[in-house]
């Protein structure tokens, strides 16, 4: 099956799959990216702690190792998000001396961003969101994960607020591509959930779209996607500029993984991008 669509392409590279937006590809010479398939990137827990076994970690580490090989990248460069559903953004300038040392560099965090050559950002998901972002004007990148927490908290927009800070980034030149995830289709919430989206976006025009209940079941289906574009189109981005992979993690488990399909046991996806 070819997963390929207007907005993306599907590869096959070295016993390896992989995903690649088209619009990020046009700046091929500037930045190398990639959305795996099929592998696991294995740190639902924290490495740091001791908490992932050693095997486990050996499988992550050479799965990194090839995926980059695909790309011409480094693995020893990635600096990976711990990911725990926060809001919090970090300017990531210098990398460590090893890869695992470079976990240290993200704790608690859910999106980073640099302007520096070689560093690769790395985030991982089994159903979240994960948004891979350039600004090819002043060469900043951006790899963010939002959860269905972390979109609540609005982490696509602090992240494009840090860029404007930090680097002097103009909104309308950043490209904001957004990788396989549950879908509305599939993302159903009971009434908890439900209240805290309808709460904190009950002011969107399109909340209609965002939010439908499921009569029979008595629960919510959310467009968290939808979501985001929404934010971001409000946070200057252009239409254009907002890439969706149209692929939803659920109905294409066969290939990517899935927290709602594989339950306890599930695999996680990477994001790579990198300035090279």
């Amino acid at each position: 099956m070819d997963l390929s669509n207007e907005n993306i392409i599907h590869k096959k590279d070295k016993g390896f799959e992989y995903l690649q937006f088209r619009k990020l590809n046009q700046y091929s010479n500037l930045i190398s990216h990639a959305y795996s398939l099929g592998i696991n990137i294995n740190f639902r827990t924290s490495r740091i702690n001791g908490i992932l076994p050693e095997e486990e970690f050996l499988k992550t580490i050479n799965n990194y190792k090839k995926l980059c090989k695909c790309l011409n990248l480094d693995y020893e460069n990635i600096v990976k998000t711990e990911q725990r559903h926060t809001d919090n953004v970090k300017i990531v300038n210098l990398k460590k001396d090893s890869f695992e040392d470079n976990l240290e560099i993200a704790k608690e965090t859910d999106a980073l961003i640099t302007n520096k050559k070689d560093i690769i950002l790395s985030t991982t998901n089994a159903d979240c969101i994960l948004m891979i972002v350039f600004d090819p004007i002043k060469k900043v990148i951006a790899n963010i994960h939002s959860g269905w927490r972390g979109t609540i908290k609005r982490i696509s927009v602090k992240t494009i607020e840090k860029m404007k800070e930090t680097y002097g980034c103009n909104p309308r030149d950043i490209i904001c591509c957004i990788c396989p995830s549950i879908r509305k289709c599939h993302f159903e919430v009971d009434e908890d959930v439900y209240k805290m989206f309808y709460n904190e976006f009950k002011d969107l025009e399109e909340i209609e779209n965002i939010i439908e209940k499921n009569l029979n079941k008595g629960k919510w289906n959310i467009d968290t996607v939808l979501i985001n574009k929404i934010i971001l189109r409000d946070a200057g981005l252009l239409e254009k500029n907002i890439v969706d992979s149209k692929l939803c993690s659920v109905c294409n488990k066969e290939y990517i993984h899935s927290f709602r399909v594989e339950k306890e046991g599930y695999g996680l996806e990477t994001a790579l991008i990198s300035l090279i």
